[in-house]
This record gives C-alpha cells, sequence and structure tokens, in this order.
C-alpha cells in the first residue's frame, strides 16, 4: 500500500504525535523512563481493547452479546499498530524506522526464504 500524494509520510505523522505526547509529559515534570513506561501502558491498554473487541465480535459476553464488528476489532488493531509506532518514536526518535526495519529485516529471516519466494517442496 503506497502513500496517498496528500498525506505525510507514516513515520513524519507518527514522529509528530510522539513529540507532542513527549511535550505533555515533559511539562508534567516527567523523566523520559517514567514517559515510556506509561507508553508501554498505554500500549498493553491498546491491545485490550483489541482483545475486548473480538469478544464482542463473536458475542462471546452473555451480558452484551455481539457489542463490537470485525471492523471494531481492525481499527482496535489499527490503534494497537499506531501506538507502537509512537512508543518506539517516543523511545528512539529520529532513529525509529531504521530500528524497526533492522528488527524486521532479522525477525522475518526466520519466517521468510531469503530470495523472497515461497521454498517448493
Amino acid at each position: 500500500m503506497s502513500e496517498h500524494p496528500s498525506n505525510p509520510p507514516l513515520w513524519d505523522v507518527i514522529g509528530r504525535l510522539a513529540a507532542l505526547f513527549t511535550s505533555l509529559d515533559s511539562e508534567r515534570g516527567m523523566t523520559p523512563e517514567q514517559q515510556w513506561t506509561l507508553q508501554v501502558l498505554k500500549l498493553t491498554e491498546e491491545v485490550g481493547e483489541s482483545a475486548q473487541a473480538v469478544v464482542g465480535a463473536w458475542g462471546t459476553n452473555p451480558r452484551k452479546g455481539h457489542s463490537h464488528t470485525w471492523r471494531h476489532v481492525q481499527e482496535e488493531v489499527a490503534d494497537t499498530a499506531i501506538t507502537s509506532l509512537v512508543t518506539l518514536h517516543r523511545m528512539l526518535g529520529d532513529e525509529a524506522p531504521a530500528f524497526l526495519a533492522d528488527v524486521l529485516a532479522r525477525k522475518s529471516a526466520k519466517f521468510l526464504p531469503q530470495s523472497g519466494h515461497a521454498e517448493e517442496t
């Protein structure tokens, strides 16, 4: 999926969000490590909301029934992804994109063939 011409690149938006949240927390006197800790807790909250949406999509909570759609689940997962990227940027600053690319390359190398094509059996 490519960037839409009128949309700023992903990491630009993530960096702006990270800068805003860092500024607000710094004004409250929080150290970087305190900010990172709370940001990771925010990330776990987003994961929990994704799980709640799945429960709602399956209708497994007898009190609430089918309270969510799979679209809600997708939105919560997107929120989790955004929060993850903002968290990385808050921790690493402008190094975050390269750091993520490196981690992705190492992780994907465990699952994807080096040639980029599925191996024939």
